[in-house]
């Protein structure tokens, strides 16, 4: 999601940074006053600098009942808005423009289907946002990274739900492999939802897997990252 809007078009509020988590050297968690925004777990806001007119989308990593919001952002070193987002600290103010979207659970989810999330680097976003939204979904989780510390915040998710996919680090905890060789190895079988949001190349081709194992294109829901 690499939109550059400009902030005037739809409503906007300043929220104050209330803390700022690094996850490692490039990745972190923004945390924001909620200000009174409502927002359906992933659903994304646009975010950035108080003195700019540049903002970039980031799906919402906090839950709908937190009193707070939570962005998770990787710093893309010529990007316009991340490098900008990695110097803030606590006390200074941000842009939130409203939520949209609608990459979201079903409103009267089935108890008989489960539901797949499969995500790659930040694309975990929404999926932490849902989980912590709505503890008691039936879900999976594959994660696609290539290091082991781009496993961020993983003690949250349920240990025999959470695969963590690694292409470029063995580990005796993760898959190594990408997700799509998970998905060839151990096919999607039975009545299953399917949510993927990442970069649009794993999109792609987690989409096209999922079809040849059968799996419905109206049970197949994505968000493109980049």
């Amino acid at each position: 999601m690499n939109n550059v809007s400009e902030a005037n078009k739809i409503s906007t509020k300043l929220h104050e940074i209330l803390e700022v988590r690094h996850l490692n050297d490039s990745t972190f968690i923004i945390r924001l006053e909620r200000n009174n925004v409502e927002f359906k777990a992933g659903q994304h806001i646009n975010v950035g600098p108080a003195n700019s007119i540049h903002t970039r989308e980031y799906s919402v990593y906090s839950s709908e009942h937190d009193p707070y919001l939570e962005i998770l952002v990787k710093e893309i070193t010529d990007g316009f808005i991340s490098p900008v987002l990695k110097k803030q600290k606590p006390g200074n103010m941000l842009i939130v423009e409203e939520p949209v979207g609608y990459f979201s659970l079903p409103p009267k989810p089935d108890p008989e289907e489960k539901l797949l999330f499969i995500a790659s680097g930040t694309g975990i976003s929404p999926f932490h946002s849902f989980i912590k939204s709505f503890p008691g979904l039936n879900y999976q989780l594959l994660h696609g990274i290539r290091y082991t510390s781009e496993q961020y915040e993983a003690d949250f998710y349920d240990p025999k739900r959470y695969i963590a996919c690694t292409s470029r680090q063995k580990s005796d905890n993760t898959y190594f492999g990408r997700v799509t060789n998970y998905l060839e190895e151990h096919p999607v079988k039975g009545n299953v939802r399917c949510y993927l949001c990442g970069n649009s190349s794993m999109i792609h081709d987690v989409y096209d897997i999922l079809e040849l194992q059968g799996v419905p294109t109206e049970k197949i829901h994505a968000e493109v990252y980049f």
